[in-house]
Protein backbone atom coordinates (compact mmCIF):
# COMPACT_ATOMS: atom_id res chain seq x y z
CA UNK A 1 0.00 0.00 0.00
CA UNK A 2 0.91 3.67 -0.44
CA UNK A 3 0.59 5.77 2.72
CA UNK A 4 0.37 9.58 2.58
CA UNK A 5 0.80 11.80 5.64
CA UNK A 6 0.00 15.41 4.64
CA UNK A 7 1.47 18.57 6.17
CA UNK A 8 0.10 19.31 9.65
CA UNK A 9 -2.98 21.50 9.22
CA UNK A 10 -3.76 20.82 5.54
CA UNK A 11 -6.55 18.30 6.30
CA UNK A 12 -9.34 18.90 8.80
CA UNK A 13 -9.25 16.74 11.92
CA UNK A 14 -12.88 17.49 12.78
CA UNK A 15 -14.44 14.22 13.98
CA UNK A 16 -11.09 12.57 14.73
CA UNK A 17 -10.58 11.14 18.24
CA UNK A 18 -7.59 13.20 19.41
CA UNK A 19 -4.46 11.38 20.54
CA UNK A 20 -1.55 13.81 20.18
CA UNK A 21 -3.01 17.19 19.19
CA UNK A 22 0.26 18.64 17.87
CA UNK A 23 0.97 15.44 15.88
CA UNK A 24 -2.39 14.12 14.62
CA UNK A 25 -2.98 14.34 10.89
CA UNK A 26 -5.42 12.51 8.64
CA UNK A 27 -3.83 10.78 5.66
CA UNK A 28 -4.74 7.95 3.32
CA UNK A 29 -3.78 4.35 2.56
CA UNK A 30 -4.23 3.53 -1.13
CA UNK A 31 -3.09 1.08 -3.79
CA UNK A 32 -1.19 3.62 -5.90
CA UNK A 33 0.31 7.12 -5.66
CA UNK A 34 -2.32 8.35 -8.15
CA UNK A 35 -5.07 7.18 -5.78
CA UNK A 36 -3.32 8.95 -2.88
CA UNK A 37 -3.33 12.17 -4.95
CA UNK A 38 -7.06 11.82 -5.75
CA UNK A 39 -7.95 11.28 -2.07
CA UNK A 40 -5.74 14.18 -0.95
CA UNK A 41 -7.31 16.55 -3.51
CA UNK A 42 -10.73 15.63 -2.07
CA UNK A 43 -9.93 16.08 1.64
CA UNK A 44 -7.44 18.98 1.94
CA UNK A 45 -8.42 22.55 2.75
CA UNK A 46 -9.55 24.96 5.48
CA UNK A 47 -12.40 23.82 7.72
CA UNK A 48 -14.23 26.35 9.97
CA UNK A 49 -14.83 23.49 12.43
CA UNK A 50 -11.07 22.86 12.90
CA UNK A 51 -9.03 25.80 14.20
CA UNK A 52 -5.74 24.04 13.32
CA UNK A 53 -6.62 23.70 9.61
CA UNK A 54 -4.77 26.15 7.39
CA UNK A 55 -5.75 28.19 4.33
CA UNK A 56 -3.20 27.27 1.65
CA UNK A 57 -2.70 27.98 -2.03
CA UNK A 58 -4.91 25.57 -4.01
CA UNK A 59 -2.81 22.44 -4.07
CA UNK A 60 -3.74 21.51 -7.66
CA UNK A 61 -2.47 24.88 -8.98
CA UNK A 62 1.13 23.82 -8.25
CA UNK A 63 3.18 23.13 -11.36
CA UNK A 64 4.18 19.56 -12.31
CA UNK A 65 7.82 18.74 -11.60
CA UNK A 66 10.56 17.47 -13.88
CA UNK A 67 12.78 14.75 -12.42
CA UNK A 68 15.88 16.35 -14.00
CA UNK A 69 15.36 19.37 -11.73
CA UNK A 70 14.79 17.42 -8.50
CA UNK A 71 17.48 17.30 -5.81
CA UNK A 72 17.08 14.30 -3.49
CA UNK A 73 18.79 14.09 -0.11
CA UNK A 74 19.84 10.83 1.57
CA UNK A 75 20.31 11.33 5.33
CA UNK A 76 23.27 9.29 6.52
CA UNK A 77 21.59 8.76 9.93
CA UNK A 78 18.87 6.61 8.31
CA UNK A 79 21.30 4.01 6.95
CA UNK A 80 22.76 2.84 10.23
CA UNK A 81 23.67 -0.36 12.00
CA UNK A 82 20.50 -2.28 12.85
CA UNK A 83 18.69 -1.68 9.57
CA UNK A 84 17.86 -4.93 7.73
CA UNK A 85 20.50 -5.45 4.99
CA UNK A 86 17.78 -6.36 2.46
CA UNK A 87 15.87 -3.14 3.21
CA UNK A 88 19.03 -1.00 2.85
CA UNK A 89 19.86 -2.67 -0.49
CA UNK A 90 16.36 -2.17 -1.91
CA UNK A 91 16.27 1.50 -0.90
CA UNK A 92 19.75 2.13 -2.36
CA UNK A 93 18.71 0.36 -5.59
CA UNK A 94 15.68 2.66 -5.74
CA UNK A 95 17.97 5.69 -5.36
CA UNK A 96 20.09 4.42 -8.30
CA UNK A 97 16.93 4.12 -10.43
CA UNK A 98 15.96 7.72 -9.66
CA UNK A 99 19.53 8.92 -10.36
CA UNK A 100 19.50 7.07 -13.68
CA UNK A 101 16.19 8.77 -14.52
CA UNK A 102 17.82 12.19 -14.03
CA UNK A 103 17.44 13.12 -10.37
CA UNK A 104 20.42 14.59 -8.51
CA UNK A 105 21.35 12.71 -5.32
CA UNK A 106 23.09 14.32 -2.33
CA UNK A 107 24.12 12.91 1.03
CA UNK A 108 22.78 15.06 3.86
CA UNK A 109 22.77 14.96 7.66
CA UNK A 110 19.86 15.18 10.13
CA UNK A 111 22.00 15.07 13.30
CA UNK A 112 19.19 14.94 15.88
CA UNK A 113 17.52 11.89 14.30
CA UNK A 114 18.75 9.58 17.08
CA UNK A 115 16.62 11.49 19.62
CA UNK A 116 13.44 11.52 17.49
CA UNK A 117 11.92 8.27 18.77
CA UNK A 118 12.29 9.14 22.48
CA UNK A 119 11.09 12.71 21.82
CA UNK A 120 8.04 11.48 19.91
CA UNK A 121 6.94 8.97 22.52
CA UNK A 122 7.24 11.50 25.38
CA UNK A 123 5.25 14.19 23.51
CA UNK A 124 2.68 11.79 22.04
CA UNK A 125 2.08 10.00 25.37
CA UNK A 126 1.79 13.31 27.24
CA UNK A 127 -0.75 14.68 24.78
CA UNK A 128 -2.63 11.37 24.71
CA UNK A 129 -2.96 11.32 28.51
CA UNK A 130 -4.43 14.85 28.42
CA UNK A 131 -6.73 14.21 25.42
CA UNK A 132 -8.07 10.90 26.72
CA UNK A 133 -8.87 12.29 30.18
CA UNK A 134 -12.32 13.24 28.83
CA UNK A 135 -13.23 9.55 28.44
CA UNK A 136 -14.42 9.22 32.02
CA UNK A 137 -17.56 7.09 31.63
CA UNK A 138 -19.77 10.14 32.28
CA UNK A 139 -19.79 12.34 29.18
CA UNK A 140 -17.78 10.31 26.67
CA UNK A 141 -17.23 6.75 25.58
CA UNK A 142 -17.70 3.46 27.39
CA UNK A 143 -19.35 3.46 30.85
CA UNK A 144 -18.97 0.46 33.16
CA UNK A 145 -22.16 -1.14 34.45
CA UNK A 146 -20.24 -2.79 37.31
CA UNK A 147 -19.43 0.41 39.25
CA UNK A 148 -20.98 0.88 42.69
CA UNK A 149 -20.18 4.60 43.11
CA UNK A 150 -18.92 7.64 41.17
CA UNK A 151 -15.22 6.86 41.67
CA UNK A 152 -15.94 3.30 40.54
CA UNK A 153 -17.47 4.65 37.30
CA UNK A 154 -14.24 6.52 36.54
CA UNK A 155 -11.86 3.70 37.45
CA UNK A 156 -13.79 0.78 35.97
CA UNK A 157 -14.81 2.61 32.76
CA UNK A 158 -11.22 3.59 31.95
CA UNK A 159 -9.79 0.24 33.07
CA UNK A 160 -12.25 -1.81 31.03
CA UNK A 161 -12.74 0.56 28.08
CA UNK A 162 -9.11 1.32 27.18
CA UNK A 163 -6.88 -1.37 25.67
CA UNK A 164 -3.48 -2.31 27.05
CA UNK A 165 -1.47 -0.07 24.71
CA UNK A 166 -3.72 2.94 25.33
CA UNK A 167 -3.39 2.49 29.11
CA UNK A 168 0.40 2.23 28.72
CA UNK A 169 0.55 5.52 26.82
CA UNK A 170 -1.73 7.30 29.32
CA UNK A 171 0.51 6.17 32.20
CA UNK A 172 3.71 7.20 30.37
CA UNK A 173 2.22 10.61 29.56
CA UNK A 174 0.84 11.21 33.04
CA UNK A 175 4.29 10.42 34.47
CA UNK A 176 6.07 12.76 32.01
CA UNK A 177 3.67 15.61 32.85
CA UNK A 178 3.69 15.08 36.62
CA UNK A 179 5.16 17.57 39.06
CA UNK A 180 8.93 17.18 39.30
CA UNK A 181 9.24 15.40 35.94
CA UNK A 182 7.63 17.92 33.56
CA UNK A 183 10.86 19.83 32.93
CA UNK A 184 13.04 16.71 32.81
CA UNK A 185 10.90 14.98 30.18
CA UNK A 186 8.15 16.96 28.42
CA UNK A 187 9.86 20.35 28.31
CA UNK A 188 13.18 18.81 27.20
CA UNK A 189 11.37 16.80 24.51
CA UNK A 190 9.80 20.00 23.15
CA UNK A 191 13.25 21.62 22.94
CA UNK A 192 14.63 18.61 21.03
CA UNK A 193 11.57 18.75 18.75
CA UNK A 194 12.60 22.30 17.77
CA UNK A 195 16.13 21.07 16.94
CA UNK A 196 14.71 18.23 14.79
CA UNK A 197 12.60 20.78 12.87
CA UNK A 198 15.69 22.97 12.36
CA UNK A 199 17.60 19.97 10.95
CA UNK A 200 14.93 19.58 8.25
CA UNK A 201 14.92 23.34 7.53
CA UNK A 202 18.68 23.26 6.92
CA UNK A 203 18.44 20.13 4.76
CA UNK A 204 15.72 21.64 2.57
CA UNK A 205 17.99 24.57 1.72
CA UNK A 206 20.12 22.06 -0.20
CA UNK A 207 17.56 19.53 -1.50
CA UNK A 208 13.90 19.40 -2.60
CA UNK A 209 12.97 15.96 -1.25
CA UNK A 210 14.47 13.66 1.41
CA UNK A 211 14.47 9.92 0.71
CA UNK A 212 14.66 7.30 3.50
CA UNK A 213 13.48 3.76 4.24
CA UNK A 214 9.96 3.74 5.77
CA UNK A 215 10.95 1.14 8.37
CA UNK A 216 14.23 -0.56 9.36
CA UNK A 217 12.71 -4.00 8.62
CA UNK A 218 10.36 -5.50 6.04
CA UNK A 219 6.68 -5.89 7.02
CA UNK A 220 6.41 -8.35 9.90
CA UNK A 221 3.70 -10.95 10.38
CA UNK A 222 0.70 -10.16 12.58
CA UNK A 223 1.59 -10.84 16.21
CA UNK A 224 5.30 -11.39 15.44
CA UNK A 225 6.36 -8.45 17.66
CA UNK A 226 4.72 -8.78 21.04
CA UNK A 227 6.84 -6.45 23.20
CA UNK A 228 6.06 -2.69 23.01
CA UNK A 229 9.69 -1.58 22.54
CA UNK A 230 10.23 -3.55 19.29
CA UNK A 231 6.92 -2.16 18.00
CA UNK A 232 7.98 1.41 18.87
CA UNK A 233 11.33 0.89 17.10
CA UNK A 234 9.43 0.17 13.86
CA UNK A 235 8.49 3.89 13.86
CA UNK A 236 12.07 5.14 14.11
CA UNK A 237 12.24 6.55 10.53
CA UNK A 238 8.75 8.08 10.52
CA UNK A 239 8.34 9.95 13.80
CA UNK A 240 10.71 12.83 12.97
CA UNK A 241 8.39 13.80 10.10
CA UNK A 242 5.45 14.07 12.50
CA UNK A 243 7.47 16.09 15.00
CA UNK A 244 8.39 18.56 12.23
CA UNK A 245 4.82 18.62 10.79
CA UNK A 246 6.08 17.79 7.29
CA UNK A 247 4.39 15.80 4.49
CA UNK A 248 5.68 12.31 3.63
CA UNK A 249 4.65 9.37 1.50
CA UNK A 250 5.56 5.69 1.81
CA UNK A 251 5.75 3.73 -1.46
CA UNK A 252 6.44 0.00 -1.95
CA UNK A 253 9.90 -0.51 -3.48
CA UNK A 254 10.24 -4.31 -3.52
CA UNK A 255 10.22 -7.34 -1.26
CA UNK A 256 12.64 -8.98 1.15
CA UNK A 257 11.93 -12.62 2.00
CA UNK A 258 8.57 -12.21 0.22
CA UNK A 259 7.59 -9.35 2.53
CA UNK A 260 7.12 -5.74 1.27
CA UNK A 261 9.55 -2.88 1.93
CA UNK A 262 8.61 0.81 1.95
CA UNK A 263 10.45 3.83 0.59
CA UNK A 264 9.69 7.18 2.27
CA UNK A 265 9.73 10.54 0.49
CA UNK A 266 9.67 13.63 2.74
CA UNK A 267 8.89 17.10 1.41
CA UNK A 268 8.83 20.70 2.61
CA UNK A 269 5.66 21.86 4.36
CA UNK A 270 2.74 22.20 1.89
CA UNK A 271 4.73 20.62 -0.97
CA UNK A 272 2.64 17.44 -1.24
CA UNK A 273 2.65 17.92 -5.01
CA UNK A 274 6.41 17.29 -5.19
CA UNK A 275 6.43 14.05 -3.20
CA UNK A 276 3.34 12.78 -5.03
CA UNK A 277 4.86 13.65 -8.42
CA UNK A 278 8.15 11.93 -7.59
CA UNK A 279 6.20 8.95 -6.24
CA UNK A 280 4.29 8.69 -9.54
CA UNK A 281 7.57 8.85 -11.47
CA UNK A 282 9.12 6.17 -9.23
CA UNK A 283 6.17 3.80 -9.74
CA UNK A 284 6.80 3.88 -13.50
CA UNK A 285 10.56 3.18 -13.30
Amino acid sequence: VVGLKPTYGTVSRYGLIAMGSSLDQIGSLTKTVEDARIVFEAIFGKDPLDSTSIVTEPYYSQKPIKISKIKIGMPKEYFIKGIDSGVAKLVKDSIKKLEKAGAKIFQISLPHTEYALATYYIIMSSEASANLARYDGIKYGYSSKEAADLMGVYLKSRGEGFGEEVRRRIMLGSYALSSGYYQAYYLRAQKVRTLIGEDFDKAFKKVDIILTPTSPTPAFKLGAKTDPLSMYLSDVFMVAVNLAGLPAISIPCGKVRKLPVGLQLIGRAFEENKILSLGEIFEKL
